[in-house]
């Protein structure tokens, strides 16, 4: 069944159009990505698809009947709503009756006359089979992490925000999804989640992802964007990156044949209007079509090459540093940090592994003096320089243009092999030609600005790097030259990123932050520590298995209880002899009390001898009495 055609779409970007003549389709099933330069249009192609932009050229339609669910790079949502009103805002019939029945379950406690609505909902979720749709809405909400629907959305961080509205599009019933950098500000834990859901998941979907092992595992077509064209290439991205190869071995054979055609034209041309006279028109069109043909350029990367600052004998101790931050709303403390101690040496490359929250962050801005631990000391080596390059880069003036940002560092830049580069020149490396440099800081897309900032931050020659999620907002083109650089960086390197690809190329040692607190290493890559995870994981699994498997067998090996013999004839008389005794000595009982508190000493006094022997009859019936209720 089809889901989507698109059809000639164009749209005309900052400067020139970002794409033309775009038509595709998907159907039941299928899962692609958008891929592409930063600016080429990925983002406002998918939301022109979703209908929340307008294009220029061209028409959208989808399936009526199976519905869209977009999850957006930047989610738009209203502050003052709860978690549970933003995920439930879907017009899905199965989402709106499970959500009254969550209400119901909230509230049945008022005793004001749900309890009829509460039945008539309960075989409603019977009919239309949604007992296993609300168990899947309640996994997907936590595995994301999502337990307080109450909370404002307002008082959400922006991963938070971000877990919401991936929740939202995940629980709706909607066949198509389409996701704009899905994986953005997850952690490692929860994208091998979302990976697996997604490859496994029966809905077809539409994705712009930076997140290779992601493409890899979830895709069977990969779109480009490039060039204002789309252009399938059907596989995963590993078969995407093997036609490419061929695709560009291809284009330079034939731009090298081209170009020696040319070279006789032109010698030809050369000759005179004699010569030029007897050539036929058609051959003269063909020789111009040649000349004014859009020729072939390989991807064009840029450079990251300063020259070196030299580290010193000591690069950076910590010495048993602690972190702790308040807990709730309370004043009690959790720890973030438990007194962690590390020495490190010029060289090292290590990458930072924890989940959302265990204060990967917090750590590097202890590191990196931005921050003051609660106990230990950071000394830092006398030729450490730091660059630092933050989740959130904060520019200060977003007035000033590519060039004037760059160059407030230095005017000239100097190369590893010695070679002098103005800040011009050194831009042009990396990517921003011609009047994208004297464009504004505002005007530029948010992975162009990061990337600006980052060119900067290599410009002041840092020797020990510091990056909290670089990948986030890159293109894959950029993230490719980003890992040559820090592959071959003599300085020392500490990384925070979420994409498991990128952590393998550039880390080999890892520092995984605990729940506890507790900082425990593991010497090995990024995938290599989640599939040891996951091995963990499946061992426990397993082991719950057979500690349950093991308590049913002992159970079914018990000898079967002895059948219970039925109450003899005089055994009955004697049961209800004792429940009319036990009546009239409680009865009794009762009148004793109310003497054992009157005025009269004499008359409380033998009351309460009577009351003690009536107690102590009253016990054993009690006890007798129970001995016979077992044989009933």
């Amino acid at each position: 069944m089809n889901l989507l055609s698109v059809n000639n779409l164009a749209k005309i970007g900052r400067e020139k159009p970002l794409f033309t003549l775009i038509t595709f389709g998907l159907d039941e099933g299928d899962k692609a990505a958008i891929i592409g330069r930063n600016g080429t249009g990925k983002s406002t192609l998918l939301s022109i698809i979703a209908g929340a932009l307008e294009a220029d050229e061209g028409s959208v339609v989808t399936n009526k009947s199976a519905g869209v669910s977009y999850l957006p790079q930047n989610p738009v949502f209203n502050a003052d709503d709860t978690i549970k009103e933003h995920i439930f805002k879907s017009n899905s019939p199965k989402l709106n009756i499970i959500k009254e029945y969550e209400e119901l379950c909230d509230n049945l406690s008022l005793n004001d006359g749900r309890e009829a609505r509460f039945e008539k909902i309960q075989h409603e979720m019977d009919s239309l089979d949604l007992w296993n749709y609300e168990a899947q809405v309640r996994s997907i909400l936590s595995v994301l992490g999502i337990h307080d629907m109450a909370r404002k959305m307002g008082e959400l961080s922006g991963g938070m925000v971000k877990k919401v509205a991936l929740a939202q599009v995940l629980v709706e019933d909607t066949k198509l999804l389409l996701l704009d950098e899905p994986t953005n500000h997850l952690d490692i834990s929860t994208i091998y989640w979302l990976q697996n859901y997604l490859h496994d998941t029966k809905r077809s979907v539409l994705m712009v992802t930076h997140d290779r092992y992601f493409l890899d595992a979830v895709c069977n077509n990969i779109y480009e964007l490039a060039r204002n064209r789309l252009k399938l290439y059907q596989g995963n991205y590993s078969t995407y990156l093997d036609k490419k190869t061929v695709e560009a071995e291809i284009e330079e054979n034939t731009e090298r044949r081209i170009e020696s055609v040319l070279r006789v034209e032109r010698e030809w041309l050369l000759r005179g209007p004699c010569a030029r006279g007897t050539k036929q028109k058609a051959r003269k069109q063909h020789d111009e079509a040649l000349i004014n043909r859009e020729k072939f350029a390989s991807d064009k990367g840029f450079t990251f090459e300063v020259a070196g600052r030299r580290l010193g004998g000591k690069v950076l101790e910590l010495h048993n540093i602690s972190k702790n931050f308040p807990k709730g709303n309370g004043s009690e403390k959790a720890p973030v940090i438990k007194n962690f101690s590390y020495t490190f040496t010029a060289g090292q490359k290590i990458g930072v592994f924890g989940d959302n929250g265990s204060g990967k962050s917090t750590f590097l801005n202890i590191i990196t003096g931005n921050l003051e631990s609660d106990t230990g000391s950071v000394v830092r080596g006398v030729n450490t320089v730091f660059g630092y390059y933050q989740q959130n880069p904060v520019f200060k003036n977003l007035d000033l243009t590519v060039l004037e940002y760059t160059s407030e560092v230095a005017e000239v830049i100097t190369t590893n092999s010695g070679k002098s580069l103005s800040a011009a020149q050194f831009l042009e490396e990396f990517g921003f030609e011609g009047k994208i440099q004297h464009s504004a800081l505002s005007t530029l897309s948010g992975g162009e600005r990061k990337r600006v900032f980052l060119v900067r931050l290599l410009m002041q020659n840092p020797n020990f790097l510091v990056l909290d999620e670089p990948t986030n907002d890159f293109d894959i083109f950029t993230m490719n030259i980003l890992e040559q650089f820090l592959e071959s960086y003599k300085g020392c390197l500490l990384i925070v990123s979420h994409d498991r690809y990128f952590m393998d190329k550039v880390a080999d040692t890892l520092f995984i932050l605990e729940d506890s607190g507790e900082i425990s290493g593991y010497v090995g890559k990024c995938s290599e520590y989640i599939d040891y995870r996951e091995e963990l994981r499946k061992e426990k699994e397993l082991a719950a298995k057979e500690e349950s498997q093991k308590k049913i067998v002992e159970k079914e090996a018990l000898p079967p209880p002895q059948k219970k013999r039925k109450m003899s004839f005089k055994e009955q008389k004697e049961f209800e002899r004792i429940e009319e005794e036990i009546a009239e000595l409680e009865e009794k009982k009762s009148e004793l009390e109310a003497q054992m508190a009157s005025s009269d000493f004499a008359a409380a006094q033998k009351a309460g001898a009577e009351y003690a022997e009536l107690s102590a009859k009253l016990d054993a019936d009690y006890e007798r009495w129970d001995e016979l209720s077992e044989l009933l």
